[in-house]
């Protein structure tokens, strides 16, 4: 009973990791089209504003289970 929760433990840690890792190359490209665009857009800026709380929201989770960022 107990391999099971550290297997699926690890199994769902190794998610979170490549879900972060997705989400922070989603962030840097709503950053990069942001400095790109000349005029001032609103919906550019939220697609960043969300991205990058989707990205902090996942650090943080990983902080709390303690799972090492490399």
């Amino acid at each position: 009973m107990f391999f099971k929760k550290v297997k699926l433990k690890k199994e769902f840690d190794a998610k979170l990791l490549s879900l972060m890792k997705e989400t922070k190359v989603e962030w840097q490209q709503a950053q990069m089209i942001e400095q790109q665009v000349d005029d001032y857009d609103l919906s550019i800026i939220v697609q960043r504003k969300i991205a990058e709380s989707k990205h902090f929201f996942l650090y943080k989770e990983a902080r709390i289970r303690k799972i090492l960022l490399k």
